[in-house]
């Protein structure tokens, strides 16, 4: 009477394996073409950003934190962070950090800014899209691990999908809402003076929208960022990698350097995305 009956159990567990195995055995080919491009994406961003002198990198860091905080004593600051990464040895780590989250950031975008539109446009679609969304934000994210690491194996390509699906949700969320709190009035007298509907989305609702959709790009970075150690798990090298070693070592030197280089990092892309953020607001005021 106390214990649940058995005969009422779901096999959810045997249906998502079986699902797996169809997916592998019927797709397997075209998720193998689909990894092969994107490693080639991540390989050349790496190649880019370490391509690059790493004063040319500090220096415009600097200037990028002068110019959009409009204080050089802020710009001075994340270059200083940024030079601290390289004393600690990382800089080489950082880059390969920088690029996978670079590459997840570009995906989730890509994506989700057509979605997010497309959530606007309909309520149907907002209804059933939301608890996807909702689902990506809150399971644990090393269960993405296990479905991306039997499509895709182990390396960066996996790291990069299981850091989109935990990315995704802010930006497809932000510009559903920008788009949504555009002035009925304001659409209305856009259609009065004969706009198309593609054209009250590029001209009106898109550029009234862009500083909330670029709050979304500032927590989806975040969020990139933040899923940099986990993705080490499956084989993604960078500043996560070390952490990882570090534990595994028991070394509290080594994880707190890696650990320090990764909130450094944060705090800078933080700073510059959400100072945009910022400037993007005032302009639509303006």
């Amino acid at each position: 009477m106390y214990k649940f009956p058995k005969t009422l159990e779901i096999p959810l567990d045997d249906w998502v394996n079986a699902g797996m195995s169809w997916v592998m055995d019927n797709w397997g080919q075209f998720f193998d073409a689909l990894g092969s491009v994107l490693l080639q994406m991540l390989i050349a961003l790496q190649q880019f950003f370490l391509m690059i002198p790493w004063f040319v990198i500090i220096i415009g860091v600097g200037v990028a934190g002068w110019w959009l905080l409009g204080s050089w004593k802020r710009g001075l600051g994340m270059s200083a962070m940024l030079f601290v990464i390289g004393c600690f040895g990382y800089w080489k780590l950082t880059m390969m950090t920088l690029a996978l989250v670079t590459g997840a950031v570009a995906i989730s975008l890509a994506v989700g800014i057509p979605v997010g539109i497309w959530m606007a446009r309909s309520d149907r679609v907002e209804t059933i899209i939301k608890p996807i969304l909702d689902a990506m934000q809150t399971m644990p994210s090393f269960v993405y691990l296990i479905p991306v690491m039997m499509l895709f194996g182990l390396g960066k390509v996996p790291a990069l999908f299981a850091t989109i699906i935990y990315s995704m949700p802010p930006i497809i969320r932000l510009t559903n809402v920008g788009i949504r709190e555009v002035p009925k009035d304001v659409i209305e007298a856009a259609r009065a003076f004969g706009a198309t509907p593609m054209q009250t989305l590029f001209k009106v609702q898109l550029p009234l929208a862009r500083p909330t959709i670029v709050v979304g790009i500032n927590q989806t970075t975040m969020m990139a960022l933040a899923m940099v150690v986990v993705a080490s798990m499956i084989g993604a090298k960078g500043l996560g990698m070390e952490v990882l070693v570090a534990i595994n070592r028991i070394d509290i030197g080594m994880g707190f350097e890696a650990g320090l280089s990764i909130v450094f990092l944060a705090i800078i892309i933080d700073r510059l995305t959400h100072a945009m953020a910022v400037r993007n607001t005032h302009d639509a005021k303006e």
